[in-house]
């Protein structure tokens, strides 16, 4: 008997850490990915070519990829939000790159410094570069679900950024709730609409744990058939440029409802659980989750 399996991309050491007043040295990271190797997890993403001024949690991401290549059969993607940051990546030897735009003017404005229509522009001179290079390319829409600024989002623009990183060259594509405006019943019909259109392309979702419903939006995009998630150890993180920002679904969660539900992850719950008491050790905070 075949065992469906769900595909989990660890996000750690970029989404999770990303507004910790602590900030992690290399040689901690790498020790956090060895551990979390150990466990059976085989995607992350370790970090963002971002203004270190802005996101000092993100300063040594040319050294982090570096250091990461002694790493075999793993994959290691970086999140890119701009031109300067994918030439930084390309040059650090990143192939796997998450090329990210959002599909709010005002959370575009606030996260990146460009509205919507700029943000457009960037979008397409961003996968022709990474396209140029031979790059894996995983292209995410933020605020897929709404905005916190501006409301609901439309469908269509939606739709639109999808199709325009398809034809851009995307080898994967991903679904964010930014900031923490979805619910079960948008997940499914938003879900459903998007793989429609994008056939066997590798559809993730990456959603929030706003209110406790990080799980439910989970089994509801489960069931609307993604089988491709994002999440954090310790449901850390959360976009450091929205007020009071929802911190992501906690991983060890999201394997343990897996296995409830069926599905095979590869991944030690057990094991897990021991890495993330670490991280919040060293993180001197207490994170709320599921266990």
């Amino acid at each position: 008997m075949n065992i469906e399996k769900l595909v989990l991309e660890d996000q750690t050491l970029r989404d999770g850490i990303q507004r910790e007043n602590t900030i992690l040295s290399t040689d901690e990271k790498l020790d956090l990915i060895k551990e979390m190797i150990s466990c059976g997890l085989k995607r992350f993403q370790i970090t963002s070519f971002v203004n270190p001024k802005k996101v000092p949690q993100m300063a040594d991401a040319e050294e982090l990829i570096s250091r990461v290549q002694a790493f075999t059969d793993i994959s290691f993607f970086a999140l890119i939000l701009n031109t300067k940051g994918l030439e930084r990546a390309l040059k650090a030897g990143c192939s796997n790159v998450e090329i990210s735009i959002s599909a709010s003017h005002s959370h575009g404005l606030k996260n990146v410094g460009m509205g919507f229509s700029d943000t457009i522009d960037e979008f397409d001179n961003m996968l022709r570069l990474a396209r140029k290079a031979k790059a894996y390319i995983k292209v995410s829409i933020q605020c897929a679900f709404g905005c916190q600024y501006e409301g609901a989002i439309s469908e269509k623009v939606v739709v639109d950024l999808v199709m325009q990183g398809l034809d851009g060259g995307a080898h994967e594509v991903s679904l964010a709730d930014t900031t923490g405006m979805a619910f079960p019943e948008l997940v499914m019909d938003r879900v459903a609409k998007i793989k429609e259109m994008i056939s066997s392309t590798p559809l993730f979702l990456h959603l929030h744990d706003t209110d406790g419903k990080g799980i439910s939006n989970v089994v509801a995009g489960i069931k609307a058939g993604v089988r491709h998630f994002d999440a954090t150890l310790g449901g850390t993180g959360g976009c450091p440029f929205i007020p009071n920002a929802h911190p992501n679904v906690a991983l060890e969660s999201l394997v343990e409802v897996a296995h409830q539900m069926g599905f095979e992850t590869g991944i030690d719950k057990g094991g897990l659980d021991r890495v993330r008491e670490k991280l919040i050790y060293k993180l001197k905070r207490v994170c709320s989750v599921l266990s």
